[in-house]
């Protein structure tokens, strides 16, 4: 196994990490899961930063699991976001499922023969057998009230005009159960996500430790943003897919050309597998010539 932690420090994916998890990784091959959420067919370009976080985990021998949200994807998660979303149809939500899927296929390793094989799951396999009363029974009574409103997607929610209903407040409790339901099953120790996640994936390795005694890890990347405060990812034309339908080749690759010295700097480090003096170098070239925009023409092409 290759130093994981280390290598995503230095790229500067890195932001919240639980104590004991780079041990945990330095101690064995480890499996840990991302989730997905399903809102739409296709990934966008956001989420290259966590499927890249699971390429890394696979290439340094550990086993990544990528974790479709079918079930979480109809309760809608708060975090980061000031209003409640519309709820999709179980029809929909089949249907973004199966292409999100598609697509997490293209990166990672899924040969059964390797002992770190890539897996996908989707957590409505797991839930559609619970129902309601079995699960504020058996999990709910786990984790109170005051540690899921002490978190600050819940606050920021409460503070605000539209409120929070019941549905997206429970949110954080149902993704936690993926976390004990992993853990249970595949033997999973570590979630990984975007540091808006983190309250969500604490309150999974809090009732991993209350409902079963286990010991659980995480760690999480920053929030990408752009050098002159514009969201990253969004562009006039909206979001920028994955998909070569929604967004083309062309217009993805201009994503990436369009990009200031500043912020390629960055990106290069986060998007390419390049090394870190290859990285350097291009770097400093690209500092003394401008005009040859050396880490431009390293990013992703689809």
């Amino acid at each position: 196994m290759k130093p994981l932690i280390p290598e995503l420090q230095w790229r500067g994916m890195i932001q919240d990490i639980m104590p004991g998890t780079k041990e945990q990784l330095d101690k064995e091959m480890t499996t840990a899961y991302i989730g997905f959420d399903p809102t739409a067919d296709s990934l966008h370009i956001g989420s290259l930063v966590p499927i890249i976080l699971l390429v890394h985990l696979q290439k340094a021998g550990h086993k990544p699991i990528a974790l479709v949200g079918g079930a979480t994807g109809m309760v809608g998660d708060p975090s980061g976001k000031s209003e409640e979303r519309n709820l999709l149809s179980e029809a929909v939500l089949n249907k973004n499922v199966a292409g999100v899927k598609a697509q997490l296929e293209k990166f990672l390793d899924f040969d059964t023969t390797k002992p770190n094989a890539a897996e996908m799951a989707n957590n409505l396999d797991w839930f559609k057998g619970i129902s309601f009363l079995d699960f504020i029974r058996d999990t709910g009574k786990h984790i109170t009230v005051n540690y899921m409103m002490a978190k600050d997607s819940v606050k920021k929610r409460l503070e605000g005009e539209a409120g929070m209903s019941f549905t997206e407040f429970t949110y954080q409790l149902v993704q936690g159960y993926d976390f004990y339901w992993l853990y249970q099953n595949k033997n999973c120790k570590l979630q990984m996500g975007g540091s808006d996640q983190w309250g969500n994936i604490v309150t999974g390795t809090e009732l991993i430790r209350r409902k079963c005694g286990g010991e659980a890890f995480a760690f999480t990347c920053p929030l990408i943003k752009k050098a002159d405060g514009g969201k990253f990812g969004k562009t006039e034309q909206g979001n920028i897919w994955l998909d070569g339908e929604k967004t083309t080749p062309y217009h993805f690759y201009q994503f990436w050309l369009n990009a200031n010295d500043s912020d390629a700097e960055t990106w290069i480090k986060i998007f390419t597998f390049l090394d870190e003096t290859t990285i350097n170098d291009l770097i400093a070239e690209q500092k003394k010539m401008h005009q040859k925009e050396c880490c431009k023409k390293r990013l992703p092409k689809k």
